[in-house]
């Protein structure tokens, strides 16, 4: 002990010196103990080396209590990053985070909780998911933690998924059940959730709108966005159609009445005949006959533009 107490003093600790220490704090508190030298992490290289040897020391799907008590003030921040990095490539799971805190002036000790900071990481991660591919299905199992029943969890799920085989009018149903749930879960003391209440009501707010062609022509913006452009163009195109249909009394739901307007469309409107090239040449997966198309579509930067302003010209447009 005074070796390495020493030792401390002088910023010269070896492995070496914490490796009789292992054994007498395993027999004292009945637990396998490893002792490890970690960088002060004061660079990024000293950082990773932490995350490098806790990812050494743990195996797939482990329990794991952490305590940050009495370390440097930044390494409870190296900590998080290394827990939310070994839940993502180990399947660890972090049971809970625990900080002693002191404040002589209060007089007053006492351990804190902090896995709530990795339930706040759940809900950006689970947000960020959403807007790159528009799956809201991430939000489910977080919903259920925080009250939601878990039926309407599951119909979320479902919502989500109908959403992306492209029928709008399911997923709608859904939501249109699912959404006054998650409003009645934001005034209930949820904190958590009510931080991203209204980032996720937001996004999914397309299902309020007032006819199907409307709410196709807000998914094919979305995904538009997402740079998702098979479903936007496939929405787009649907959106249009259920527009037509719905101006012509026809039902928009039958298949017929559906293809009717939709052969009327191509007969009589130039500028959805041209865009209809390139659901085909995305759906198909060929080239498109028209050269002008198939340049538009060997660039993403033009790709995007043509068809952000093909939007804009078709959505707007009295067909």
């Amino acid at each position: 002990m005074e070796e390495l107490t020493n030792a401390v003093q002088e910023d010269t600790v070896t492995v070496a010196q914490l490796q009789p220490f292992e054994q007498f704090l395993t027999d004292k508190l009945g637990l396998s103990v490893t002792c490890q030298l970690i960088d002060y992490a004061k660079d990024a290289t000293g950082q990773v080396s932490i995350l490098k040897k806790l990812d050494e020391l743990l195996v797939q799907d482990e329990q794991v209590v952490m305590d940050v008590t009495h370390g440097f003030r930044h390494l409870p921040l190296i900590a998080l990053v290394a827990v939310r990095y070994l839940q993502v490539t180990k399947s660890v799971h972090i049971q809970h985070i625990y900080y002693g805190f002191h404040s002589a002036e209060l007089k007053v000790s006492e351990v804190l909780e902090l896995r709530g900071l990795l339930d706040m990481l759940d809900w950006v991660s689970a947000l960020e998911t959403f807007d790159k591919d528009g799956d809201y299905a991430v939000f489910a199992p977080l919903l259920v933690t925080v009250g939601l029943d878990k039926t309407s969890a599951d119909e979320l799920e479902r919502a989500s998924y109908l959403e992306r085989l492209l029928n709008a009018s399911g997923a709608s149903a859904k939501l249109t059940q699912i959404m006054p749930k998650l409003e009645a879960l934001h005034t209930a003391d949820a904190p958590l959730y009510s931080l991203f209440y209204e980032p996720l009501a937001k996004r999914l707010s397309w299902y309020k709108k007032s006819s199907l062609g409307l709410q196709e022509q807000d998914l094919a913006e979305k995904y538009l966005k997402r740079k998702d452009y098979v479903r936007a163009v496939v929405y787009a195109m649907e959106g249009l159609i259920s527009r037509e249909t719905a101006l012509n009394n026809d039902n928009v739901h039958d298949f017929q009445d559906r293809k009717d307007d939709y052969d009327h469309l191509i007969s009589s409107k130039d500028k959805f005949k041209d865009f209809k090239e390139f659901r085909n040449a995305m759906v198909h997966g060929t080239a498109s006959g028209k050269d002008k198309i198939r340049q538009i579509m060997k660039d993403p930067t033009r790709l995007h533009a043509s068809l952000k302003d093909r939007f804009k010209q078709l959505f707007k447009e009295t067909l």
